[in-house]
């Protein structure tokens, strides 16, 4: 990178970033860029309404409840540098008069919480579409759009709405940055300045796997050998009927899962050579990685999937374990390190030789593959961009 990563500290300078939900029980990259840009200039983390509508279960209404509770709640200092807010919106979207309530509400909520922060110079940075109307309703000196899914294509969304904000915000933004490589070249067409920049990943903390003083959680520490392992939400787009099915197959294989999860997983669960470990801190991953010997990714081949970049896949390819994983676009990059398989039996066959026919240069090549990748560095590759952005502005308003 040519251009150097910008000074964004004072005058009142900051980023108003909005992300997922700021306790989710899955780290994404919107928690992880997060953590980095608020060590360079001071950062609101803004919790943006889900993009589907709560349902009745009782997480959805206990997340719905913490949320109201917090609607009138100030900004909070979270560390040095990052700040938290929340805002609620009314999930009854297609009533009269919701939307715009929506919209006074969080945009008031947005302002409040930046002078708390003391920023007085924003640099809008979506992470989520849905939040799109505030790029009208807060004042800014620069836009940001870090597009790092297929929104639309998520179960349960309004499609319509979501890719509507979507394309408003890919439109509109001064800055767009695609993760998915397969979304580049349409954002492309619709912006210009439209930059494909893939996940990073905490190199030197899943790189603890191969290192003898990380201890194993109780829980995997004495399975039976071998354990294909999996961390991460079991979702809609986790193909759960594949992994019953090698589980089957493999009686004699621990199948390891380390997760919430957000769909059924009875059927997986009653399976006696299948251990349900449920949602682990973070950053004990890369203890329960150590456990693994094949480190799986069984997605459902769909829209969603094909158009993702997989966070887990760069996590698994820094713990130097063995991979196996169904093929998409993004993942087909890393076919010399992975083991790629498009059904069940390939990809049965395809743990079987990773259980059978890996090496310490297997191992090496795997940790090499992604040793340039750290968040550290997607960051200032991100922010030079963004500088030179600011930079660009501040000529044609001088």
């Amino acid at each position: 990178m040519s251009v150097e990563p910008p000074d964004l500290h004072g005058d009142g300078l900051g980023i108003v970033y909005f992300g997922n939900d700021w306790n989710a029980e899955n780290r994404t990259s919107s928690h992880h860029i997060a953590r980095r840009l608020a060590g360079r200039t001071t950062l609101l983390y803004v919790d943006s309404p889900g993009m589907r509508a709560p349902t009745t279960s009782g997480r959805d209404l206990k997340r719905l409840w913490r949320k109201l509770g917090q609607t009138f709640q100030r900004a909070r200092h979270v560390d040095p540098g990052l700040w938290h807010c929340t805002v609620p919106q009314l999930p009854w979207r297609r009533l009269p008069g919701v939307a715009t309530l929506n919209r006074w509400f969080g945009a008031w909520a947005v302002r409040r919480a930046m002078r708390a922060a003391g920023i007085r110079r924003a640099i809008l940075w979506f992470v989520v579409p849905h939040p799109a109307f505030m790029m009208d309703a807060v004042a800014h000196e620069l836009s940001v759009y870090y597009c790092i899914d297929d929104y639309a294509a998520h179960p349960g969304v309004d499609v319509q709405l979501i890719q509507s904000c979507d394309t408003k915000l890919t439109r509109e933004a001064d800055r767009v940055f695609v993760a998915p490589p397969a979304l580049v070249a349409a954002k492309q067409a619709l912006n210009p300045t439209t930059t494909f920049s893939p996940h990073g990943v905490d190199v030197a903390m899943f790189g603890g796997a191969q290192d003898e003083r990380t201890v194993v959680p109780a829980v995997a520490a004495g399975l039976p050998k071998p354990v294909i392992g999996y961390f991460g939400l079991l979702a809609a787009w986790t193909d759960t009927e594949l992994i019953e099915w090698l589980a089957l197959q493999r009686p004699q294989w621990t199948f390891l899962l380390v997760g919430h999860a957000k769909v059924d997983v009875d059927a997986l669960a009653r399976l006696p050579n299948v251990v349900m470990a449920g949602a682990q801190p973070y950053e004990t991953l890369p203890g329960w990685a150590k456990a693994f010997d094949v480190a799986i990714i069984p997605y459902r081949q769909n829209q969603q999937v094909r158009n993702a970049n997989p966070l887990k896949l760069r996590e698994y390819l820094a713990t130097g374990k063995p991979v196996v994983s169904v093929p998409t676009p993004e993942i087909d990059r890393f076919a010399e390190v992975v083991r790629l398989a498009s059904d069940r039996e390939g990809f049965l066959l395809a743990i079987e030789a990773a259980l059978r026919d890996d090496s310490t240069a297997a191992r090496d090549a795997r940790m090499a593959s992604v040793r340039d990748m750290s968040w550290d560095h997607r960051v200032d590759e991100t922010l030079a961009i963004v500088g030179q952005a600011l930079r660009e502005r501040a000529v044609r308003h001088a």
